[in-house]
């Protein structure tokens, strides 16, 4: 009404994607606000409804970086703004616009403050960190709520006392999410701060693993959470929507992962789903998704099956180690999800076992089931020429199993 457009209001009932985008060409819609699930759904299967918009909003999760190239290339004069804020700062704290597809690199950055806002990215100690150091944002300003109705508790947890002003009673609110701030001042979001997860002595942001993942044509959406295996041990589980008519094996995806993030932050298991669940209100509803089926994942070689009773022997060994349910012998110890920790106790499994001292560098260097059964074999064979006759006929019918 202020700028004298007109507003087009839907039915109530939920629409479909076909449904929305022919009300969207049939009204000839110009501006519009689509939550970040939405969005990501819309460029990918029906982009051609959006043509006639001028200005398209997004926000209220992380956008994905080649979608937004995808939609800023197909979308010629169309103004993407990421927006990014708090319901108790009045929904909008940051803005980012966007209209050149190639201006926007692996994350989509949630700009700066609108007016009348501050933004603060501070430490727990509440000190101002520095450019590209991850921390806590707190905003302030005009569009500040007053707290939460019949919340006092809370009210005074999120709500603190302005460290930097000097007006008494002025407030900054404790938004619990992490982000950082790029050497152009803009603010790059990370995760929520209690999405923070600690795995195996390390802390891992969920969204900077989930940001490397989306840089990989064939993914279309991603989604890193924790999960509980059989021992309680936390790993990190990818749950992947591919690209339509796009592939991507485990292995593949994984070595490329391996050159752009530490060993502990590469998830263990990777799901593959048709679409990501979303809640009512258009985000990724984590808890929703399902748990990953320990079975072998889909990885470029075939599967092959032990040969021998050793190669049986290790492969059950390998399989009560990763909490899945099969092992082939060309199958790597490190794409079937195994890390550094598991390693050692495999190799303590496999010296129970064989009464051998297999290296652990062994494992590194030849990390399948056929290259550590000839080791094996061999340390067997030194240990049982080293014996004397009656020790090395007992040591034999110790191991009449393999």
């Amino acid at each position: 009404l202020l700028n004298g457009a007109r507003l087009v209001i839907l039915p109530e009932q939920t629409l479909s994607l076909e449904e929305l985008g022919h009300a969207l060409e049939q009204f000839k819609v110009t501006t519009m606000w689509l939550t970040a699930g939405l969005f990501h759904m819309m460029v990918e299967s029906n982009p051609e409804s959006l043509k006639n918009l001028r200005q398209l909003l997004s926000g209220g999760d992380v956008l994905s970086a080649p979608h937004v190239r995808k939609a800023l290339t197909a979308l010629k004069g169309c103004r993407l703004i990421n927006g990014y804020g708090p319901t108790e700062n009045t929904t909008f704290t940051c803005c980012h616009s966007m209209t050149d597809a190639p201006e926007v690199k692996d994350s989509v950055s949630i700009g700066l403050p609108v007016s009348n806002t501050q933004v603060y990215v501070l430490d727990d100690q509440l000190r101002p960190v520095p450019v590209g150091v991850s921390g806590e944002l707190y905003a302030g300003g005009d569009g500040l709520a007053r707290g939460y109705f019949k919340r006092p508790e809370l009210t005074a947890e999120k709500f603190i006392p302005h460290p930097f002003s000097q007006h008494p009673g002025e407030r900054l609110y404790k938004t619990g999410d992490v982000v950082k701030r790029t050497e152009d001042g803009r603010l790059e979001f990370l995760d929520r701060l209690d999405s923070q997860l600690k795995i195996r002595g390390y802390r891992i942001e969920p969204g900077e693993v989930e940001a490397v993942v989306r840089q990989q044509s064939e993914v279309q959406d991603v989604a890193v959470v924790a999960r509980a295996d059989g021992m309680d041990e936390k790993r990190l589980v990818a749950y992947i929507v591919m690209a339509p008519e796009r592939a991507l094996s485990v292995t593949e995806l994984r070595a490329r992962l391996r050159d752009k993030l530490p060993e502990y932050m590469i998830p263990a298991f990777f799901v593959a789903l048709e679409a990501l669940p979303l809640t009512s209100n258009g985000k990724v509803d984590r808890r929703a998704l399902p748990d990953p089926e320990m079975q072998r994942p889909d990885l470029e070689l075939t599967f092959v099956a032990p040969r021998t009773p050793l190669e049986q022997a290790m492969a059950d060994i390998w399989a009560e180690v990763l909490h899945i349910e099969s092992v082939g012998i060309e199958d790597n110890f490190f794409e079937l999800g195994g890390h550094s920790l598991l390693a050692t106790q495999l190799i303590s499994r496999l010296r129970d076992a064989f009464q051998v001292e297999v290296p652990l560098h062994a494992l590194f260097d030849q990390p399948t089931i056929a290259a550590l059964a000839s080791i094996v074999e061999e340390l067997l064979i030194n240990e049982i020429n080293s014996l004397t006759d009656d020790e090395a006929q007992r040591a034999l019918q110790s191991f009449e199993h393999i």
